[in-house]
C-alpha cells in the first residue's frame, strides 16, 4: 500500500462528467490499497471568468481581494469531486487550505508555502477517508486568503505531499507525459519515461510548460518523486526524480523553446566595470528581469551589450533605455522582438564532450544565425530569429536522435 496524492488541473475537472472520470479514477486507485489525497485546481475557465468580474470593478483590483476572489473557484471543484464519490458509496471529505493550515507569506497573488500542519490530514487519512484539498490557496500569519500565483497547484499537491510523506506526487494534466520536445511542432517528438529533476527543472524553466517551476524546485528540496500523467488515458506517464540511468549514450534529452523573448542592443557604451552595471540596475528599478545577457561588439574603448526580456517587458524596457541613452553614454538602442530561445537539455552533457559542436553545426546547416549563447553544465540555449524557430526545433531533435528516445 502506497501513500499517493494525485493533483488534477483545470481542463482535468472541466465539466461534470471529466469530475465523474476523476471520481472513478481516485476510487480505482483506492480499490488497489492506496490511501489517496487529492489537490484539485478550479474548473478550466473559472479562473479566467473570477479575473474578468474583478476587471469590471476596478482594473486594478486589491490584491488581497482579488485572491479572496479566485480561491472559490478551487472550492466549487473540492466541493463537487466530494460529492460525487461520496455517492459512489466511499467516504470523502473537501478540506481549504486554512482546514489543514496551510502557511503562507502575506505576497498576495504569488505566495509562498511556509509550512503545513498535517494534523486534520493526518487524522482524515487514519479514518480512511479520500482527502480532497483545495490547490492554489493558503493563509498569511494574520489569517488573510492567499494564492500561489498560475500553476499554483502543482506547488500545492508537491508540498501537502512532502509534509505528510508520500511515496509519489502524480500530476494528472491532459497530456500524458514529458516530451522531448513540443509534439505540435516536431510530430516525431517522443515521451520520455523518465527524466531527472535536475533536467526538469531547466526545461521548466525555458519554456516547457508541463510543470511549473517552483512545483519542481519543491520536488526536487524534498526529493518527492513526480509524475506526469493524463487524465484521460493514464498509464505510467513520466516519472521525475534524481535517479539517473547507469550508462546513457544520450547526451540531450530534450528541446525546449521560448517565443516571448525580446532582445535589446545597447551600443557602444564606454567599456568600464561599471557600465554594465548601470544599464542593469537602471533596469532593475522598473522591476525589469533579464534574462540573456552577453558582450557582443568591442572596439576603440566601446562595448555593446545585448540582452533579452520578457515580451510583455520589452516596450517598457526600450523606453526605459532610450530615455536613459545620453545618461547611459550609449550611441543607440537597437531591438527586436521577433525572436526566440531554443535550447537543449540534458544530464548527459556532463560527461559527453562534443555537444555544442553538434548542436551550432546542425544550426548551421540550416543557415541559422545564433544572435546569443548562454550555457550550463546540462543546457545550451541560442537566441536566433522567431521565423527559424520551428526548423531549428525539429532540425536539433533529429540531430540527436530524440525521436528514438524511449
Amino acid at each position: 500500500m502506497a501513500l499517493i496524492v494525485k493533483k488534477f488541473g483545470g481542463t482535468s475537472v472541466g465539466s461534470i462528467e471529466r469530475i465523474e472520470a476523476v471520481a472513478d479514477l481516485v476510487i480505482r486507485s483506492k480499490q488497489q490499497g492506496h490511501q489517496v489525497v487529492v489537490v484539485l485546481s478550479a474548473m478550466s475557465g473559472e479562473t479566467n471568468r473570477l479575473l474578468s468580474l474583478a476587471k469590471q470593478i476596478d482594473e486594478r483590483p486589491s490584491a488581497r481581494e482579488l485572491d479572496v476572489l479566485l480561491a472559490t473557484g478551487e472550492q466549487v471543484a473540492i466541493a463537487l469531486l466530494a460529492m460525487a464519490i461520496i455517492r459512489r458509496g466511499h467516504s470523502a471529505v473537501s478540506l481549504l487550505a486554512d482546514q489543514i493550515a496551510i502557511h503562507t507569506d502575506n505576497m498576495f497573488g504569488k505566495a509562498r508555502i511556509k509550512n503545513i500542519d498535517v494534523k486534520r490530514l493526518t487524522q482524515e487519512l487514519e479514518h480512511n477517508r479520500i482527502a480532497i484539498i483545495a490547490g492554489f490557496q493558503g493563509r498569511d500569519s494574520e489569517g488573510n486568503l492567499t494564492t500561489l500565483g498560475r500553476g499554483g497547484t502543482d506547488t500545492s499537491a508537491v508540498e501537502i505531499a512532502a509534509a505528510i510523506s508520500a511515496d509519489e506526487c502524480q500530476i494528472y494534466t491532459d497530456v500524458d507525459g514529458v516530451y522531448t520536445t513540443d509534439p505540435r511542432v516536431e510530430p516525431r517528438a517522443r515521451r520520455m519515461s523518465q527524466v531527472t529533476f535536475e533536467e526538469m527543472l531547466e526545461l521548466a524553466s525555458l519554456g516547457a510548460k508541463v510543470l511549473q517551476i517552483r512545483a519542481v524546485e519543491a520536488a526536487g528540496r524534498y526529493n518527492m518523486p513526480l509524475r506526469v500523467l493524463s487524465t484521460f488515458n493514464p498509464d505510467s506517464g513520466t516519472l521525475i526524480s534524481y535517479e539517473e540511468p547507469e550508462v546513457t549514450s544520450k547526451t540531450v534529452s530534450g528541446i525546449a523553446y521560448q517565443k516571448d523573448e525580446s532582445l535589446l542592443i545597447i551600443r557602444q557604451i564606454p567599456e568600464k566595470p561599471s557600465s554594465l552595471a548601470k544599464v542593469l540596475t537602471l533596469l532593475a528599478e522598473y522591476d525589469i528581469e533579464i534574462d540573456m545577457i552577453s558582450q557582443i561588439n568591442h572596439q576603440d574603448g566601446k562595448i555593446d551589450y545585448a540582452l533579452t526580456v520578457h515580451s510583455s517587458e520589452y516596450s517598457q524596457a526600450l523606453d526605459v533605455l532610450n530615455t536613459n541613452c545620453d545618461a547611459l553614454q550609449a550611441a543607440q538602442i537597437e531591438s527586436n522582438a521577433q525572436v526566440a530561445k531554443i535550447s537543449a537539455v540534458g544530464v548527459g552533457m556532463k560527461s559527453h564532450s562534443g555537444t555544442a559542436g553538434v548542436f551550432f553545426q546542425t544550426l548551421a546547416d540550416e543557415n541559422i544565425q545564433a544572435l546569443l549563447v548562454s550555457t550550463s553544465e546540462i543546457k545550451i540555449s541560442v537566441l536566433v530569429e522567431e521565423r527559424y524557430l520551428e526548423l531549428a526545433v525539429r532540425a536539433l531533435h533529429g540531430a540527436f536522435g530524440l525521436e528514438n528516445v524511449d
